[in-house]
């Protein structure tokens, strides 16, 4: 199963940035790839062993999902790591860089769509939590 590494920096200070990748009420002004989808509601449970669920649909009700998963392991604003409801592995670095915050996804690919289309629908995603911080 092929790995794939998606980065962004965002101009804010590490309570922010691990503020707003946390909370539920930030999560779901940020976490979706189009201004055509929207994440409507998130819980999240940040302890080890624990699950977290953010609903992600079109804002048309044409589609809809639950990424959900387990989190496996966390460091305070430093790491977090959660396995998918699917199985598949995720892990996010927090590095600070100067006056900012590199935040690194690292995640197992999934065999249906292309690791360019999954590499671009999770920038895309992290684009938006930078857009949404930095504002």
């Amino acid at each position: 199963m092929n790995r794939i590494t998606v980065k962004v920096s965002v101009k804010a200070d590490i309570d922010k940035v691990w503020n707003c990748w946390t909370d539920p009420e930030h999560i779901t002004n940020w976490n979706f790839a189009t201004d055509e989808w929207c994440c409507p509601k998130a819980e999240n449970n940040l302890r080890p062993n624990e699950k977290f669920s953010w609903r992600m649909e079109a804002k048309d009700g044409s589609v809809g999902f639950d990424f959900e998963g387990t989190y496996n392991k966390i460091a305070e604003k430093e790491w977090i790591s959660y396995k998918m409801s699917d199985g598949r592995k995720v892990d996010i670095e927090f590095t600070q860089n100067g006056n900012e915050i590199q935040v690194s996804e690292t995640f197992d690919a999934e065999g249906t769509n292309s690791d360019e289309l999954q590499r671009a629908g999770w920038q895309a995603i992290l684009g938006n939590f930078k857009k949404y911080v930095e504002s």
